[in-house]
């Protein structure tokens, strides 16, 4: 193999599979600076991928040089009928992503990803929560918060639920920032500002932003901070914002259950996520006449495409108003 300028370059033997993988998941943390959940869903994606399209020789070793772009193309077919477009444009992304990097690194000879194309994504539009709707779920996380009546001849008042405690302040710093759960589950007491009201944000591909919150969000905190974390912090906490029953910081499938169970106490509410509250927030934002840059913003967006699906759903909303309104519609 000749680089462009001539000189030889040396290309690094054969690897097992693993060994390859190992490399190509460092590459996407250390170089590409990919999340932790990118680089699991991309080693997955190139294991199948090879296990499928390349056997390995008797040492278990992949030789890269036997992949080619209609062994993609078969690869990304043949999950076509099991798969949403949304994953089939992750695995066309990790390939593509994995053949480029074997290419110039050295392990493979040319790069047999460069013309894989995938389904193009559907986009259709969220089911948003109404303001009156995450008004109630936000009412029904702050009632569970608070401490339970006595009851008959009991000796003392008994405190609030830490655990609801932080259910009813990761809920509201969810719509009050719009930010993604893996975003609020990773904040630490550092990153608040109960002053400015606001929190620093590590957002996809380590962007740091910040984001303001409003009143409800920082009674919710305040009452977290001084009647809920005490209560659960140990050797374990370190300087997580929200933790768990045992101590650690809170994770994503926490904060997930309890939306999903303060979703399911409001009248006509769909099944909801934290995503849900997500996308709630910015809609919101856009019917009360914010622009879409400060959506864009606030909500993390590399780019203003990923946020102009909001005002499509502003304007289906319009629209649908319209039609049952206007008497010529």
């Amino acid at each position: 193999m000749r680089a462009g300028d001539g000189a030889a370059v040396t290309r690094p033997p054969a690897q097992p599979l693993e060994a390859l993988l190992d490399d190509f998941a460092e590459h996407l943390a250390a170089e590409r600076n990919r999340s932790p959940h990118t680089v699991r869903a991309y080693r997955s994606d190139v294991r199948d991928l090879l296990t499928t399209a390349v056997p390995a020789d008797a040492d278990g070793r992949v030789d890269l040089d036997l992949l080619s772009l209609p062994d993609l193309r078969a690869w990304l077919a043949g999950a076509a009928g099991q798969r949403a477009r949304s994953t089939l444009a992750r695995r066309a992304a990790a390939a593509r992503t994995f053949t480029a990097w074997a290419a110039r690194t050295g392990r493979a000879a040319t790069d047999a990803g460069l013309r894989l194309r995938a389904p193009r994504r559907s986009s259709p539009l969220p089911h948003v929560l109404s303001a009156g709707q995450v008004e109630q779920l936000l009412a029904t996380a702050s009632a569970d918060a608070a401490p339970p009546a006595p009851g008959p001849g009991a000796g003392g008042e008994p405190g609030p639920d830490p655990l609801r405690l932080r259910d009813a302040a990761a809920v509201e710093l969810l719509y009050a920032t719009g930010c993604r759960v893996a975003e609020v589950v990773g904040l630490d007491l550092d990153d608040v500002d109960p002053g400015q009201r606001t929190v620093r944000v590590l957002g996809k591909g380590g962007r740091e932003r910040v984001v303001p919150y409003g009143l409800p969000a920082q009674d919710a905190l305040e009452r977290w901070l001084a009647l809920g974390r005490p209560l659960l912090a140990g050797q374990r906490s370190g300087r997580a914002l929200l933790l768990g029953r045992r101590g650690a910081r809170a994770d994503q499938r926490q904060v997930r259950e309890a939306v999903a169970r303060l979703a399911a106490r409001v009248p006509g509410a769909p099944a909801t996520s934290p995503h849900g509250l997500r996308h709630a927030a910015a809609t919101h934002m856009l019917d009360g006449g914010a622009d879409l840059r400060s959506v864009q913003e606030l909500l993390g967006h590399a780019t203003l495409t990923t946020t102009q699906i909001y005002t499509h759903v502003s304007v289906e909303r319009l629209r649908r108003s319209h039609r049952q309104a206007h008497p010529r519609a």
